[in-house]
């Protein structure tokens, strides 16, 4: 797993169908719910877990063992408000704060399910055999297989691994703290008959009742750093007042590089025409509105979960052309699609309404995707916004479609829409994304006008 530029991606290294990654912060975070997350991380196969907070992004630039250590694991979890805060500025928001010391008690409770066991490694004496039994407690049925301090003889890392094996461990939590938890892991995980291992930092603490952690209603906030500091003000001033201020000035640094001339004018552009759409074609909207209204039951605007820019879930909104209960049925027919490949395409399709298939000839029921463009969602030209479930599908290549906006329209819009295939689409909107520019853009917006009055590939 590769994580190279500080601009966002998609994959999906681990398994799990619901688990998006985006790149921010030089960094491959898992963008996902809790659910999700758990789901791929006990998913059959090897991993090796890291959790990403201020403090980790500010250690990794001045030690290069621990940078390592974090740039070759498998997986990394963002936690804790400030690397939420850099996402935004990256133009994204994270799912979750997937931070472990909620995470950790709900991802066992789920191996408990499963018949797996977890070792305990780390923290001073005594301190694992309390976090394990709060761990039982916590996580009925749950096998703790062995623990063992992080200070007598932690040192002496073949026998720690001899010992961990010996106890035929699948999990195995590591609290040596940051950076040396996770360097450890970089250097001896590959030697562990454990399939996932994760450096979970002051966990143990918080389980064996060491550290008090934050009341609810700060962790809710997004206070937790705040609680800690005022209660450990000598040891945590560095980390959290001069450490948070260093990163959000290289988190906002970052993002103002990726400020450019020709993205201030087409952001200009999709808000001119996006309002000017709004403001001009008013009468349109009511009078489809009331359409719909008039022939079938349910709402005039449809909503739908759509997968956007560098893999980030959005609603995307338009008049609602089909019966109330279309997505109930989509499963039934995917087999009558004429489109080849993964987009699901159909002129016969049952679901579509009378007045549908007018707005869906007129393109008419895209028009409430201006307000998704306004929103910052979407642009008026880019590749179309794809599901989550065709993404989950996508071959490598198709990938590349995600590092732009979706648009309302595009290439393939204005060459046939639903008449081009779905490898031929990845074609043109890769092309699109290599070589896009503003006066492409006003091009493809002004074909657009041609491409609805002839109806070609509208269904």
């Amino acid at each position: 797993m590769q994580h190279a530029a500080l601009d966002f991606c998609t994959s999906n290294p681990v398994g799990g169908t619901n688990t998006t990654y985006l790149k921010t912060l030089d960094l491959n975070l898992v963008d996902a719910s809790q659910d999700d997350a758990i789901d791929s991380l006990l998913a059959p196969g090897r991993r090796r877990v890291a959790f990403m907070n201020a403090h980790c992004c500010n250690v990794m630039q001045q030690d290069h063992a621990y940078a390592m250590a974090v740039r070759t694991a498998d997986v990394l979890l963002p936690d804790g408000i400030g690397v939420a805060l850099a996402a935004k500025l990256d133009g994204t928001q994270l799912t979750a704060n997937l931070n472990g010391t909620d995470l950790i008690p709900a991802l066992l409770a789920k191996a408990a399910t499963q018949g797996k066991s977890v070792f305990l490694f780390g923290g001073t004496p005594g301190t694992a055999e309390r976090a394990a039994a709060a761990l039982i407690e916590q996580c009925p049925g749950l096998r703790i297989a062995g623990t063992r301090d992080g200070f007598k003889t932690a040192h002496d890392a073949d026998a720690v691994v001899a010992d961990i094996n010996a106890s035929g461990a699948d999990i195995v939590l590591v609290a040596l703290g940051v950076p040396m938890q996770d360097i450890w892991l970089h250097r001896n995980a590959v030697r562990l008959n454990a399939s996932l291992t994760l450096g979970v930092g002051a966990l143990f603490d918080f389980l064996a009742g060491n550290v008090r952690r934050a009341p609810s209603v700060v962790r809710k906030a997004r206070c937790e750093w705040v609680w800690r500091l005022a209660m450990e003000p000598k040891r945590m001033a560095n980390r959290y007042l001069v450490g948070n201020v260093n990163f959000m000035a290289r988190a906002m640094k970052k993002a103002l590089r990726q400020i450019t001339p020709a993205s201030i004018v087409r952001r200009a552009l999709d808000i001119t025409v996006a309002a000017s759409a709004m403001a001009l074609l008013a009468p349109v909207f009511a009078a489809t509105a009331l359409g719909i209204r008039l022939e079938s039951k349910g709402p005039v605007f449809f909503r739908q979960t759509r997968i956007g820019k560098d893999g980030t879930p959005f609603e995307m909104i338009k008049f609602r052309s089909m019966v109330q209960n279309a997505e109930d049925l989509r499963a039934d027919l995917l087999d009558t699609s004429d489109r080849d490949g993964i987009c699901f395409k159909s002129k016969s399709d049952p679901r579509i309404t009378r007045v549908g298939r007018i707005i869906r000839r007129s393109s008419i029921d895209e028009l409430p995707q201006v307000w998704n463009v306004l929103r910052g969602e979407m642009s008026i030209v880019g590749p179309r916004p794809a599901l989550p479930s065709e993404v989950a599908a996508y071959p490598t290549r198709a990938y590349g479609r995600l590092a732009v906006k979706p648009g309302i329209t595009g290439i393939w819009q204005v060459s046939g829409r639903a008449e081009i295939g779905f490898d031929k689409m990845v074609d043109m909107d890769l092309a699109y994304a290599r070589s896009r520019t503003v006066l492409l853009d006003v091009l493809i917006i002004a074909f657009t006008f041609r491409a609805v009055i002839s109806g070609r590939g509208a269904h």
